[in-house]
């Protein structure tokens, strides 16, 4: 018997795995390939239209109008839908919720945001094509690409009847950029979701094609406020007047550096700080004036910051280091630090790590390779933060692309569908189990 090449029997060897590998997936999932595929023109003409729609967090018409687009489109695949609007004085638009019901399977939340960083006066408005590759699209990466993966995996999960019996939630907030307070207001719909759901997937945009968020840190805010006694600069120092408002900012933060800062995933930042004998400061625009003498002890300071963190007791253990240095204060000054919540940590629990697990395999079965967890160090806050004490979760499932919340955002059209395949059978598996 004549002896075959090497070469040739290494690609039968190949050609045979790779048959073998294919079949790892249903018939009922590859029909719902199929599916993504004939409707991915379709998707991306989509994106285009509500990317072209502004819609910045305060812009609250905007933010109304591409969740109308949205809820027509779920309207047309038969999934019950609702607009929550929030209380005037908040300044928020609202969210849109979908949802079809049923007990088969996991429970899902899918978690997205209708509401970009780019107001009404930003000067990038509009969906641009770069080349068949990509395009330049303001909320096209962060969010709205991830926004459309959702509704295309669903879409083709109802054209294949994949969805009789299960129940997934469908969660647009229209603050994610700029949550609305107070949050027990703004963030109670996705809560009480969740609490009625078993895993919840957020589309964030993705941090790479072979990556998703297993972790978030939380976000907190910091104001620092000093008083010192005003006095001619002569006197600093001395007894009688001591060290002056900026003295005692400048040792309190020199404190926060040297013995607050190292802990991994901790971080904190004073983003602004006034000082001087009198000052203004606007919470709203972030803006504020000090007025001062070089010759005139300061009398008031005051500076603002963030603090991010992995879990309740890591933020925990920072606030209380933070006011304990704020109360040691130098001569003839005090200092009161407070806080405020925004986001909550999302720890990596390992029923977010075994969610990745099946996520991993799904990319694997289809060939798009492995999936692994990204460094929340890396990654900011997001919604999904608020629901990860309630259920397992996994984020950053969402477009691939560059320079999110800069006049640069650009979304690789090429990911979409490989992404929407990927969500796709993820979903069906999930539903299924």
């Amino acid at each position: 018997m004549k002896k075959l090449p090497f070469l040739y029997c290494l690609i039968a060897c190949l050609f045979s795995f790779h048959t073998l590998y294919a079949q790892k997936l249903s018939k009922a999932e590859k029909k719902l390939l199929k599916s993504i595929e004939k409707n991915n023109t379709e998707a991306i003409s989509f994106l285009e239209k509500v990317v072209n729609i502004n819609s910045g967090t305060l812009n609250a018409k905007g933010v109304q109008e591409v969740g109308a687009v949205f809820r027509d489109a779920y309207d047309a695949i038969s999934f019950e839908t609702s607009w929550i609007a929030m209380p005037p004085e908040m300044n928020r638009a609202g969210h849109l919720f979908a949802e079809t019901k049923g007990n088969k399977g996991k429970k899902l939340l899918l978690i997205g945001h209708l509401d970009t960083v780019f107001e009404e006066d930003s000067p990038f408005q509009q969906f641009k094509k770069v080349n068949d590759s990509i395009a330049h699209a303001p909320g096209g990466n962060d969010m709205k690409g991830g926004n459309v993966i959702m509704l295309y995996a669903l879409k083709a999960l109802r054209e294949n009847g994949m969805l009789t019996d299960a129940q997934i939630v469908v969660a647009y907030t229209g603050d994610e950029e700029s949550t609305g307070k107070p949050l027990s207001i703004s963030r109670k719909e996705l809560i009480d979701a969740a609490k009625r759901s078993d895993i919840a997937l957020g589309f964030e945009n993705s941090t790479g094609f072979n990556y998703a968020t297993v972790a978030r840190r939380g976000a907190s805010g910091w104001e620092l406020k000093v008083k010192g006694k005003r006095a001619h600069s002569s006197g600093v120092f001395r007894e009688h007047t001591g060290a002056g408002a900026i003295f005692e900012m400048s040792r309190i933060l020199n404190a926060f550096y040297e013995q607050v800062r190292g802990e991994e995933y901790l971080t904190f930042n004073p983003g602004i700080a006034l000082g001087g004998t009198f000052l203004e400061y606007d919470p709203k625009s972030g803006k504020g004036n000090a007025f001062g003498k070089s010759n005139v002890v300061a009398q008031t300071a005051v500076v603002k910051g963030g603090l991010r963190f992995i879990s309740e007791e890591q933020k925990e253990n920072a606030r209380n280091k933070m006011r304990e240095i704020a109360t040691a204060n130098l001569p003839h000054t005090t200092a009161e630090i407070s806080f405020t919540d925004s986001y909550p940590a999302m720890g990596p629990t390992e029923r977010n790590k075994a969610l990745l697990s099946q996520l991993n395999q799904v990319s694997l079965d289809l060939e798009q390779g492995e999936v692994l967890a990204y460094d929340p160090g890396k990654r900011g806050a997001a919604d999904t933060s608020f629901v990860a004490a309630y259920v397992a979760c996994l984020d950053g499932l969402g477009t691939m692309g560059t320079g999110a919340h800069t006049p640069q955002e650009t979304v690789n059209l090429n990911t979409i569908e490989a992404l929407t395949k990927r969500t796709a059978v993820f979903i069906y598996r999930l539903i299924n189990q």
